[in-house]
């Protein structure tokens, strides 16, 4: 009788340490674009409150994030331009893509008299190319007849660390902009011919938000967040569009690639506001890489399922990002079950 209790304890004390393991928490980091960081910095927050798990983020911008997962010093990244194929090959690993929302990059600026300025690409680039100076220039005025415009400076406001506003930005600007693809071009770190710099979405909208006459590109979210007026941008049809939810979602209404890896900015779509983004979570398919726990690998893939899901996607709407079209969501859904912890898929 004693050999069975002692037993039956035995098997008791080994599902109560099963238990316990598979109830293990799990601690994850990422780093990366400043554009999603108020959208992130909710929805991470949730989800570590209903799991238990606990996330730590460092918006240090789209390059920055990058290079942290390359070098394994974070669990994810976020960027705001997807990797091309020569970073894919320098990360050492196969990196998986995952969009967790749509959004925009608006020109703000401060003209406190002005209100609902119009901007084409065309003047954009004067702007930024030190052509137009003063915002009582004949240019502007001719596209906006209505505004009396005061004779103040113009101070263009760009990034001054390596950044996917940027390249979603300058990518825009190269497609609608000749004299732009030949003179700045895109990229997320580039040399601009005048202006401010700054560094980060928060330290362009601080300097706009300070300097009367300045103009600057930053996410819509800080915009709305500080109700800072933004332009609103020609799309490819002649149409001026305001960036909201519907008009960002707009330019996704095309096919996408498997691998979700587009530029959606100068969408052909006439109700879209043409600076548009996917912005998206980068992690290596592998996840049983620098002796990785599987619970940390759980945890991730978990993350990923609750931001691309019903309830994350409400966030994303709540904090001025526009949430993710059906038809990009069944895509989504088989990237993040393509992700794997010793060849074996972590979600079946």
């Amino acid at each position: 009788m004693k050999k069975v209790i002692l037993l039956l304890s035995g098997v008791l004390l080994l599902l109560s340490a099963c238990d316990s393991k598979k109830e293990e928490k799990a601690a994850l980091s990422g780093a990366g674009a400043t554009f999603p960081a108020p959208y992130y910095n909710i929805v991470f927050k949730n989800y570590a409150e209903k799991t238990g798990n606990d996330i730590t983020y460092g918006a240090t911008g789209s390059g920055s994030g990058i290079r942290s997962l390359k070098d394994r010093t974070v669990d994810f990244g976020a960027t705001d331009v997807f990797l091309s194929d020569e970073e894919l090959k320098e990360m050492g690993g196969e990196v998986v893509h995952i969009p967790t929302a749509l959004g925009a990059v608006v020109l703000s600026y401060n003209l406190p008299e002005v209100k609902n300025l119009k901007l084409t690409a065309g003047l954009i680039s004067e702007i930024y190319r030190g052509k137009i100076t003063r915002w009582n220039d004949a240019k502007i005025r001719a596209v906006n007849p209505d505004i009396n415009f005061p004779n103040l400076a113009i101070s263009p406001i760009y990034r001054s660390d390596g950044s996917g506003t940027t390249y979603v930005f300058t990518d825009y600007m190269s497609k609608a902009d000749k004299n732009w693809e030949a003179e700045i071009g895109r990229g997320k770190s580039l040399e601009f011919p005048t202006g401010i710099a700054a560094k980060g979405n928060p330290g362009v909208s601080g300097i706009i938000s300070k300097v009367k006459g300045s103009i600057g590109y930053i996410g819509s979210e800080y915009a709305l967040a500080l109700d800072i007026s933004s332009a609103l941008i020609k799309n490819s049809a002649g149409n001026f569009v305001e960036a909201t939810t519907e008009s960002i979602s707009a330019s996704a209404n095309m096919e996408l690639p498997d691998d979700t890896c587009i530029m959606i900015s100068n969408s052909d779509s006439p109700e879209a506001y043409p600076i548009s983004t996917f912005t998206w979570i980068i992690l290596f398919k592998e996840q049983a890489y620098n002796n990785r726990d599987e619970n940390k690998a759980k945890a991730l893939t978990g993350l990923l399922d609750y931001i691309t899901g019903e309830e994350g996607q409400k966030i994303a709407a709540k904090t001025h990002y526009a949430p993710l079209p059906e038809k990009a969501v069944e895509k989504i859904r088989m990237n993040i079950r393509s992700i794997t912890y010793n060849n074996k898929p972590i979600i079946r």
